[in-house]
């Protein structure tokens, strides 16, 4: 009996041990496969939807679009909580002229992007929003809200594509998405054209 209570203590942390090394062997397997790395792909499959960008001309800019799922709550329009929501643009800087957007929607609601140039002294995020929880999109130089297709549209779907080619002149632009809440909800970055 006395042998018994002495083994169960080592029973646990052997087993305890045991999973740190396994998760962290998992981790660096991982790790060493690409798998935590955040590309784009050019050609992205969910929810039954499939689609592949064409060969965009000009500078290509991968934005991401992504979400915490239809599970989020908050007090803004549309249902979400602050900083519940991504965009993301690589690279976050290009040269003036032809510059397309290729974006990519990993979340798990429909998401678009709109290029609204962005003025002297303000900075990303601090756009006045509406009673609808969107912000004016006067000024606009285009967007990206077609499924599987370019230009203006009804939005992304999850798992989809969309894309768009403008041309930018040197300055700071923001890429939103103005579905109702999104912008409140952290969905905004910047992108600086450079001569």
């Amino acid at each position: 009996m006395n042998t018994d209570r002495r083994r169960g203590p080592w029973l646990i942390t052997a087993g305890a041990v045991a999973a740190l090394v396994l998760g962290i062997a998992t981790t660096m397997l991982l790790a060493g496969t690409g798998a935590f790395r955040h590309v784009t792909p050019v050609s992205w499959r969910a929810q039954g939807v499939r689609c592949s960008a064409p060969a965009l001309p000009g500078r290509v800019v991968d934005v991401t679009v992504s979400d915490m799922g239809p599970g989020m709550m908050g007090g803004t329009p549309g249902g979400y909580g602050m900083r519940m929501m991504r965009l993301v643009a690589r690279p976050a800087t290009v040269s003036s002229g032809g510059v397309s957007l290729r974006v990519v929607n990993t979340g798990a609601t429909v998401h678009e992007v709109v290029v609204l140039p962005l003025p002297s002294g303000q900075g990303i995020g601090e756009r006045p929003t509406g009673p609808g929880g969107k912000v004016s999109e006067a000024g606009s130089l285009g967007e990206a809200s077609r499924t599987c297709g370019t230009g203006e549209g009804h939005g992304i779907a999850p798992g989809a594509m969309g894309w768009t080619t403008l041309t930018l002149r040197p300055g700071r632009y923001e890429l939103v998405c103005n579905l109702p809440g999104h912008y409140l909800a952290g969905m905004y970055t910047e992108l600086d054209v450079s001569a």
